[in-house]
């Protein structure tokens, strides 16, 4: 019987690709290549941050589309990959403690948070209050956001 992969591993399995944009795609995405990005890419962006900086999930898509000349990140895996990362993140705190990837850093692009992350709003929500961040809890099945976010985004790279 095979042992079951940790999220660490199977976040390293995950390895960069590029597509050119297919002409059906061209008038959403422009002409040009996607990135498929590696998780691993994505993971070094998030380590890169410091307490009370803060990245959405587009500042990452974009910087690795300059990082690799191409008109476009794909959103799906990165969205995908987040959430891996988290896991791995997460799987590894046991050992790690402190030391792990900050992945409540990342927020959607009009500053809420992810509430599909481990442990779910609450703990996202607990790990940004302890970095310095206000909260403006969500109503009905609005998740929570983070009170003006635009000011704490990391840009430069």
């Amino acid at each position: 019987m095979s042992k079951k992969k940790t999220w660490r591993e199977k976040l390293n399995e995950f390895k960069e690709k590029t597509h050119v944009i297919t002409p059906e795609w061209e008038g959403k995405l422009g002409k040009g290549k996607i990135l498929i990005p590696k998780a691993l890419d994505i993971e070094r962006l998030i380590n890169n941050t410091e307490k009370g900086e803060l990245l959405t999930n587009d500042i990452i898509r974009e910087i690795l589309a300059k990082e690799k000349k191409v008109k476009v990140t794909a959103a799906i895996p990165t969205g995908i990959y987040l959430k891996i990362i988290a896991l791995a993140a997460e799987e590894e705190r046991p050992i790690q403690k402190d030391n792990i990837t900050p992945y409540w850093r990342v927020l959607k692009p009009d500053g809420s948070i992810y509430i599909k992350y481990p442990g779910g709003a609450e703990i996202q929500m607990a790990l940004l209050e302890s970095e310095g961040h206000s909260i403006e809890h969500g109503q009905g099945k609005r998740p929570p956001k983070i009170i003006s976010f635009e000011n704490k985004l990391k840009t430069n790279f």
